[in-house]
């Protein structure tokens, strides 16, 4: 009975160093070297990348049969591979690579524009290895973008490379299975739009149209059709541009941080227009004697009417950022 114990012992203590364990995925460092982005279309939410994309790795599995996860219009894409089969580095390092030209989508979210800041992808991921056969590992030892890479009209805020994972919550019809899980390699270049585009290009026209509105308080009762042209005015210049911008921006459901300041500079216009109707009667039927009053509260009123005006718009500004 001890022998038979012991030979239990025996075999246990043999299965457990003798089996194997579980295969590691093949890691593969990739890497990118961004040229151009080019052609940011928001209307129709993308952008043409064109670029360089290599892959370092030890093992069997080929890591460039790869898909890039928000192309559009594939039928242009271009993919030229650096050598037809991969070279062997002396390192013992299998090596590989592309460029890449094409356009990505990106969902661009206007809610703060002309504030907007936006992280535009590009995603890849291989189409017949899943994580646990192969994985992408970012390659940082180079760098990310030429020296001299601008996107006219934006500021480069920054360019990162990273990686996760990306579960397919369906088995595409094919019985037997739950869903797969991918690695996902991701570039994302950050950028947002110029703080002179905002001041100078849309508020310094609309606040000078406001100042001129509120002109209108400060002349003299008595022309009250001087009085009121002005407001009437502003509001003409305010529909005018706001319909200059509006008509770069596609058709969305909600209002972006400049129709909001828009929208408060009607209600300051209307606000406007009524006092100069209000004052006007008080003075054309004689309610009111002491025209120099009314005037010292015009004036009073304008300076309050801007200060508020300009509160609000900075409030405004601070939400959307």
């Amino acid at each position: 009975m001890r022998l038979h114990y012991f030979a239990a012992a025996v075999l246990l203590l043999f299965a457990k160093y003798t089996t194997a364990a579980p295969a590691q995925p093949q890691e593969v460092l990739t890497g990118i070297y961004v040229m151009n982005v080019y052609d940011l279309d928001i209307n129709q939410y993308s952008f043409y990348a064109d670029f360089y994309l290599w892959f370092r790795w030890k093992g069997d599995l080929d890591p460039t049969e790869i898909e890039f996860v928000n192309a559009l219009e594939k039928w242009g894409f271009t993919q030229n591979m650096f050598y037809d089969t991969a070279r062997v580095l002396p390192d013992g390092y299998s090596y590989n690579g592309m460029r890449v030209e094409g356009r990505f989508y990106h969902a661009f979210e206007l809610n703060a524009f002309p504030l907007d800041c936006h992280e535009l992808d590009i995603r890849i991921e291989n189409i017949d290895y899943p994580i646990d056969s192969l994985i992408y590992v970012p390659d940082t030892a180079a760098s990310l973008m030429r020296p001299d890479f601008i996107i006219p009209g934006w500021n480069i805020e920054k360019g990162i490379i990273q990686t996760h994972t990306n579960f397919y919550q369906t088995n595409f019809g094919e019985t037997g299975i739950d869903g797969d899980t991918f690695s996902n390699f991701t570039f994302r270049l950050s950028i947002a739009r110029p703080m002179s585009y905002f001041l100078l290009k849309l508020m310094l026209p609309l606040l000078v149209v406001i100042i001129a509105s509120l002109g209108g308080l400060l002349i003299h009762p008595s022309y009250i059709d001087a009085r009121i042209s002005l407001p009437i005015g502003g509001l003409l210049s305010c529909v005018f541009l706001q319909q200059s911008y509006s008509s770069a921006l596609p058709d969305v459901g909600y209002m972006v941080l400049m129709d909001k300041i828009y929208l408060l500079s009607y209600l300051l216009i209307a606000f406007i227009m009524l006092r100069v109707i209000v004052v006007g009667n008080a003075t054309a039927w004689g309610k009111h004697d002491n025209v120099g009053l009314l005037c010292r509260a015009d004036r009073r009123r304008s300076v309050w009417y801007f200060a508020i005006y300009c509160a609000i718009s900075i409030i405004l500004i601070l939400i959307a950022k």
